[in-house]
């Protein structure tokens, strides 16, 4: 049986006090929980396995010296990783510019070629990480909808759900997503 979206919330609330208090295993949970959506992110960000799994290692160590600092009522764990994962990945890319003669423009190609992709990047992640927090059915159809890009008449075949079901699941589930992603801004 699913967890309720409560259940999950009071999950990784006491998850992140564990890790505020510095409990190893509370990192190692956080890790096993979010690591693989963490790594992938950056993994499609800098498109270099070496550099992403540098980039994860700066992300999970802030993570961890920050820990403090997570408050759960501006959006959850995954949002705050990808947060500081973007920051982190920003820096890489930053770095990895060739410097021309003119410092200025340096930062200014920097700014322009990457913040684009990796803000667009982010708020896939957001997406991603909202749809988690769904109830499973609803989530489903989404990402059937918006991901595969099946009609709901596919949706439907595909699933043995009936259509007005498949399209009553959609409206619940774009007005959880709308009210959350509210919730955040």
């Amino acid at each position: 049986m699913e967890r309720s979206v409560a259940a999950r919330d009071r999950e990784e609330r006491r998850l992140a006090r564990r890790l505020a208090r510095r409990d190893p295993e509370a990192l190692r949970a956080l890790y096993d929980l979010h690591g693989g959506a963490i790594f992938g992110a950056l993994l499609r960000v800098l498109g270099d396995r070496a550099a992403a799994e540098d980039v994860q290692q700066q992300v999970f160590l802030e993570a961890w010296q920050r820990a403090d600092r997570f408050d759960p009522e501006r959006g959850g764990l995954r949002t705050w990783l990808l947060t500081i994962a973007r920051s982190r990945a920003l820096d890489h890319l930053r770095r990895r510019v060739p410097e021309p003669r003119d410092p200025a423009s340096a930062i200014a190609l920097a700014d322009r070629a990457d913040e684009t992709r990796v803000d667009d990047l982010l708020e896939h992640w957001y997406l991603l990480a909202e749809l988690d927090r769904l109830p499973g059915d609803e989530a489903d159809v989404l990402r059937r909808r918006f991901y595969l890009e099946q009609s709901q008449t596919e949706i439907a075949a595909e699933t043995g759900v009936p259509l007005g079901t498949v399209k009553s699941r959609m409206v619940s589930g774009l007005k959880r997503m709308r009210g959350a992603l509210e919730d955040e801004r």
